[in-house]
């Protein structure tokens, strides 16, 4: 039966970033639990990705389960225009009070790519609401990653993004260089100059500056010093552009801190929030912003103009409240301290390889980075016959585990990680030779 799903899903069904029909063996997963995946072999791997960054409470916990059952049994959906329901005030009233304070207005979205376009649309609308029509740039960064819908595309690394099968129909940004210091590096002013001089030039144009704080996610796990951060929001402040920080995949704990931009003390004027947001169970994500920012939109009589027909869908809703309710009550700071430990510990073993660039280790992220390309066919069959599902992208390695794993879980992990990147290590030289 198994092959019969596997074979249909491989003639008809399309995969994120892969070909129709492709070659690449697919691993079909009958049920997870915890840290664990079970394929359809019986076999049972530990998920080092939490499932693209979303699932840290790890799988079918009897929290969200019970949170899911109840709100089934009341509504699973109803419209947001002209309606609202408990879950999503509650859901809203917990996410004001966990965030900067100025942030007072929230838009529930379906996805984080969604909550990155809404972002955008309140960029544009407060400076155009006040008769601004100026402003219709946005500075991004270069390696940065923001999403796959238009808006978001537009904002991605304009190299190792998608601008170039797209690059016609996108909104033309202004782009500098990625933050290029590391997490605990000395402070040295070159490394904010290219951000300072642009914003200087071009401010007149720009409504908004998009960053992913402190790490760099998609376009590369680059990690960097929290001084970069506090910069930006000055610079963005000093030439009045608003600040849009992206927390889609460092919120919820990720990074140590309950918010990234914790480590550098800064305030958004706009916030975008997903993934983790529901455990991983639902798609729901959410663009907080201040009273400052709405009443610019809203000048002349304005609205916001989008509307989502699953805006804070109640199951959804439903699933977040337990989930961030799960988090707040748990010890999820000394959890992921634990993991930074244990990580940077246990990463070490293969930082001498010839083919490992640099291993950098933030809360509860991982990450090697390699000379070279990944063979992807190559190197995710190796990591499940070591027990563990790790999905590798260009040059990088890397895991970010549920909070919930235990110590010789992880240790499972990066003893795995350690072994496949050597013996790619190996492989590689013997084909030169």
């Amino acid at each position: 039966m198994e092959r019969t799903l596997k074979d249909f899903d491989k003639k008809h069904i399309l995969h994120p970033y892969a070909p129709s029909n492709p070659t690449a063996p697919m691993q079909l997963v009958k049920s997870a639990s915890g840290v664990y995946l079970e394929l359809e072999s019986g076999e049972k791997i530990i998920d080092g990705m939490s499932s693209w960054w979303s699932v840290i409470h790890g799988y079918n916990v009897p929290e969200l389960n019970d949170a899911a059952m109840q709100q089934l049994s009341k509504m699973s959906h109803v419209m947001f225009g002209g309606l609202t329901h408990e879950s999503a005030i509650k859901l809203a009233q917990t996410l004001l009070c966990i965030t900067d304070e100025s942030l007072e207005h929230i838009f529930f979205s379906d996805s984080g790519s969604v909550s990155v376009e809404v972002a955008l649309k309140m960029a544009f609308q407060y400076w155009n609401s006040q008769g601004n029509k100026e402003k219709t740039k946005i500075l991004a960064f270069s390696k940065g990653y923001h999403g796959d819908t238009f808006g978001a595309m537009s904002v991605c690394d304009p190299v190792t993004g998608m601008h170039s099968a797209f690059e016609k129909v996108l909104h033309k940004n202004i782009f500098v260089e990625e933050p290029k210091c590391a997490f605990d590096a000395e402070w040295n002013e070159e490394y904010i100059q290219d951000f300072k001089s642009t914003l200087k030039i071009y401010h007149s144009e720009i409504a908004a500056v998009i960053v992913e704080p402190i790490v760099q996610g998609a376009g590369g796990m680059r990690i960097y010093s929290p001084y970069f951060l506090q910069r930006v929001r000055e610079l963005c402040s000093e030439f009045d552009v608003l600040l849009i920080l992206d927390e889609i995949a460092t919120g919820f704990g990720r990074t140590g801190k309950l918010f990234a931009y914790e480590h550098a003390g800064v305030t958004p004027d706009i916030l975008c929030v997903g993934k983790a947001l529901t455990g991983g169970y639902m798609s729901l994500a959410a663009t907080l912003t201040s009273k400052k920012v709405m009443r610019g939109v809203e000048s002349g009589g304005n609205v916001l103009m989008h509307g989502p027909t699953f805006m804070a869908n109640p199951l959804a809703c439903a699933v977040a409240n337990a989930s961030l309710e799960l988090l707040l009550q748990s010890p999820w700071q000394e959890r992921v301290h634990t993991i930074e430990m244990q990580l940077t510990k246990e990463l070490k073993a293969c930082e001498t390889l010839e083919i490992v660039k640099e291993i950098r280790v933030l809360g509860a992220i991982g990450v090697i980075e390699l000379h070279q390309n990944v063979d992807l066919a190559w190197m995710t069959p190796e990591f499940i016959k070591r027990g563990v599902w790790v999905r590798p992208f260009l040059n990088l390695v890397y895991i970010m585990p549920p909070f919930v794993i235990t110590q010789s879980e992880l240790s499972h992990l990066t003893k795995a990680l350690c072994e496949v990147v050597k013996s790619y290590n190996d492989k590689l030289i013997q084909e030169q030779e």
